[in-house]
């Protein structure tokens, strides 16, 4: 029997015939975290697109967050014509959107004519780490914490007014505060409700710190439902607060109050159920596995910082005294460590503090599960614990700025070796064009410096 929300193709055909269900949303996720595709047609899906899959245009993972066509990428160019590549369903994602009328959503892996993977596309990165911990009898489960600030104002008015002045869902810190969720509980249960009616099993919801500031909190799960998860609530939720006439942003640093964090739980396990990364005869509850993983962690710390933050905006929101990491530090239940270990026995995770609400989760996931990897098959020895206020450590630091990032990816023979020459120089690319973007534009703080006094 399917999980609630979750669809069958039996009773998908049934309820398409029926005339319960009369629109297919068909969706990848593209670089930057967002679903593109397709509202099909049910009786059109059913008879044609369920066996064949869909066609996009291959720039959908070539092009800027504005759609527009920039150079600099083998997979995709004018060179090439800019042709198809195949959406084929991964029916096992099939569920329903119960907040538009009749809708449900699959989505697609992304795939080349002749049934190859499309390397560069997320989903499909995270895919062949998870392939390389199966090959090892290993999972890995993630949850994902995702922060976002709602407004008073709809899309268009926060756009029409340039995002000045906009008027945030609460006016103070309302971080676990009751009253604070009391204020927006109608939104916030149309987002828990509409999830929980997609398939998605949610745990809570708090208020954060930031005015407006909130946080739905789901069920971990295996890494790639946990991604895909993540990003169907992460549209859902925009298209909600839009019925609503509201507005709300995942943006890293929206502004110079606390930023919007995405923190990443993850453990393996085998896959057979058993804890390997836990023994209870460690102070601190860690096998020789989980060692080794965590090792992995702070050694690949730097070189994947351009998946764990990736846009200019990610990089504001790393501060001391912010609850953002700067140090490349672990510990035990320690929010100023960029990864803070927490639970024990079958809840034991590693929790990395430094990804933003901007990030990709497929992309970071994928990070994660290769540098735990690596710390493993090289029997990495894990330094001691941190204890005490990361911020001062003389840890590695976060890079300061995605242009730093980029450095240090282009020169990871690690990067290259563990994702492939296409995936390597695919996201060098994105960020170079994302680095051009800004540098070309001029921003209100050049023109409040310089317009008069200049």
């Amino acid at each position: 029997m399917a999980k609630r929300g979750m669809l069958t193709v039996d009773e998908l055909r049934a309820e398409v015939e029926s005339g319960a269900i009369h629109t297919v949303i068909v969706a990848i996720t593209d670089m930057q975290g967002r679903l593109q595709g397709k509202r099909i047609h049910g009786e059109y899906f059913v008879d044609e697109v369920l066996a064949h899959g869909t066609e996009g245009c291959n720039y959908l993972l070539a092009v800027d967050i504005d759609m527009n066509t920039v150079g600099g990428y083998s997979m995709s160019s004018w060179d090439t014509g800019y042709g198809d590549f195949v959406m084929a369903p991964d029916m096992s994602t099939l569920r329903r959107i119960p907040w538009h009328e009749g809708t449900v959503m699959v989505l697609a892996d992304v795939r080349w004519h002749d049934g190859t993977s499309v390397a560069a596309s997320p989903r499909q990165i995270l895919e062949a780490q998870e392939a390389r911990l199966a090959e090892r009898g290993l999972v890995a489960l993630v949850g994902t914490e995702l922060e976002f600030i709602v407004f008073e104002d709809s899309y268009e008015d926060a756009w029409r007014g340039a995002y000045r002045d906009l008027t945030p869902s609460n006016l103070y810190n309302v971080d676990y505060s009751i009253v604070g969720t009391s204020r927006i509980e109608p939104l916030l249960r149309d987002i828990r409700l509409g999830m929980a009616a997609a398939g998605m099993t949610v745990e809570s919801v708090k208020g954060e710190c930031n005015l407006g500031q909130h946080e739905i909190a789901f069920k971990y799960d295996v890494a790639h439902a946990t991604c895909d998860n993540h990003s169907i609530y992460k549209t859902g939720a925009r298209e909600i607060a839009a019925q609503r006439g509201n507005s709300l942003t995942f943006m890293a640093k929206f502004n110079q109050r606390e930023g919007n964090s995405c923190h990443i739980h993850l453990s393996f396990r085998g896959t057979d159920g058993s804890l390997v990364m836990a023994d209870e005869s460690d102070d601190e509850g860690l096998s020789a596995l989980g060692r080794s993983f965590i090792a992995g962690q702070l050694d690949h710390f730097a070189e994947l910082a351009l998946f764990f933050a990736p846009n200019i905006n990610s990089y504001k929101r790393f501060a001391a005294g912010s609850f953002a990491p700067t140090a490349a530090k672990w510990g035990r239940d320690n929010r100023t460590c960029a990864f803070r270990l927490v639970g024990h026995g079958q809840s034991l995770r590693l929790e990395n503090r430094v990804p933003g609400g901007d990030v990709n989760p497929y992309l970071a996931v994928a990070g994660m599960i290769a540098a735990g990897l690596d710390g493993i098959d090289r029997n990495l020895e894990l330094e001691p614990i941190f204890r005490g206020n990361a911020y001062g450590s003389d840890a590695v630091r976060i890079p300061s700025n995605l242009a730093t990032a980029l450095e240090l990816w282009e020169g990871s023979q690690w990067v290259r070796d563990t994702f492939g020459d296409e995936v390597y120089a695919h996201y060098a690319n994105t960020a170079r064009i994302e680095l051009e973007a800004f540098e070309s534009a001029v921003t209100d703080w050049e023109l409040f410096r310089s317009f008069e006094r200049m």
